[in-house]
């Protein structure tokens, strides 16, 4: 009995947020048309997101080179 409404409550909160969808964009002016213009991000920058990503590892390894040298896993 607990799985049922278990289930259907989650099944009733799913149909209920789907309530809460975006309507689809409008078309374009032109629809007729083909397009002839980049497709994609067109240049996204990553140079923020990179230096980011490399100080959350350099990062990471200290903590796990920290964590080994405090277990005596490297000694001299």
């Amino acid at each position: 009995m607990k799985k049922k409404l278990i289930l259907s409550a989650t099944v009733l909160s799913i149909a209920t947020l789907t309530l809460f969808a975006q309507a689809p964009p409008p078309p374009p002016a032109s629809a007729n048309e083909s397009g002839n213009g980049p497709v994609g991000g067109g240049g996204a920058p990553i140079g923020g997101g990179l230096a980011v990503a490399l100080v959350m590892v350099a990062g990471f390894g200290t903590w796990k080179l920290i964590k080994a040298f405090r277990q005596k896993r490297f000694s001299d």
